[in-house]
């Protein structure tokens, strides 16, 4: 008798990796990262697992014809595309892959900063137009500087790691999580880094609870202006809070590698708005999207994702409910 094979549906790219891992053999694999978003739906029938990124927002109406689904797998570590309660509801399982893309994440986090405190991108901007202006470019160093790590998982962790030869002092903050001393952090609460914080890193995911979190009021508790890291998701912050800060010096930079709306073409008015004013302010550093996108981050979570596909088979997946179960 064969080997029972799990139908899998891969709607992004993969690295080629992903194919040579041990294990593959055990699925039957349809691999179409140039699916367009409308087409997803009827792909799905008679897949046992799906495969994404963030190209498609998974629901009850894109699993209309999803008869045998047990499994998705969010290729990075945000799942805010995912309807987590309906598909928890109905028994689906939801796997991601967050320790693929931490150090990524961490050293862009890292790069950013430094980008902020040294005034790296105005001052090349300048060069490049002959402007050679050392006075207004003056830097400030990062050592003895107070940062605050909104979000211990694990790229706050990674953040903090990198950071430690800095001499800094870390204080570190999460809901959900505890025993940071072993970063060489201070476990903290949010009172403590309103107090103390020079800098604000925000690593946490995209929840109805994390929406809107750094808003006007939650800027105006700091004690003293802060820069301000986001590297999670555009909807934790929200912008016109942010540009109200910068222009009032609450807020003395701000770099994020993400944005509410990253369709740059196809930004309502208020959005535009928005984007312009940031684009005209120098003390603000934007990335699109890249943080976790290395070339060693695409190599390991598409690793990352065969390791859990092939542990997903052996620990039982016929036990497992399926939608129509």
């Amino acid at each position: 008798m064969g080997i029972q094979k799990l139908n899998v549906l891969i709607i992004d790219d993969l690295h080629p990796a992903f194919f040579e891992q041990d294990g593959m053999n055990k699925f039957e694999i349809t691999y179409l990262p140039q699916i367009k978003s409308s087409d997803v739906a009827q792909a799905l029938k008679n897949q046992d697992i799906l495969v994404l990124r963030s190209k498609v927002q998974v629901n009850e109406n894109l699993c209309l014809y999803a008869n045998r689904l047990k499994l998705i797998i969010r290729a990075g570590s945000g799942v805010d595309n995912l309807d987590i309660p309906w598909l928890e509801k109905i028994g689906i399982e939801i796997m991601s892959t967050p320790e693929a893309n931490a150090q990524a994440v961490a050293e862009h986090s890292l790069a950013i900063l430094l980008n902020l405190l040294a005034n790296i991108g105005k001052a090349d901007r300048e060069v490049r137009n002959r402007i050679w202006n050392r006075k207004l470019n003056r830097g400030d160093e990062l050592e003895g500087k107070t940062i605050g790590i909104v979000g211990f998982g694990n790229t706050g962790s990674r953040f903090a790691k990198l950071l430690g030869g800095f001499g800094v002092r870390i204080l570190a903050y999460d809901k959900y999580k505890t025993g940071f001393e072993q970063y060489g952090v201070k476990a903290s609460d949010m009172d403590e880094i309103f107090s103390e914080a020079d800098i604000v890193s925000v690593h946490v995911p995209l929840t109805l609870e994390t929406t809107d979190l750094v808003n006007a009021s939650y800027i105006n508790q700091f004690s003293k202006p802060i820069r301000l890291l986001n590297l999670s998701r555009g909807g934790i912050v929200n912008l016109a809070d942010v540009i109200d800060a910068l222009s009032s010096h609450k807020i003395v930079g701000f770099g994020a590698d993400v944005l509410p709306n990253e369709n740059l073409n196809n930004l309502t008015d208020s959005e535009l708005k928005e984007f312009d004013q940031l684009c005209a302010m120098e003390n603000v550093v934007l990335t699109p999207h890249i943080g976790g996108w290395t070339k060693q981050s695409y190599h390991r979570i598409s690793t990352s994702i065969a390791v859990k596909l092939t542990k997903f088979y052996e620990q039982g997946f016929e036990k497992r409910n399926t939608i129509n179960a």
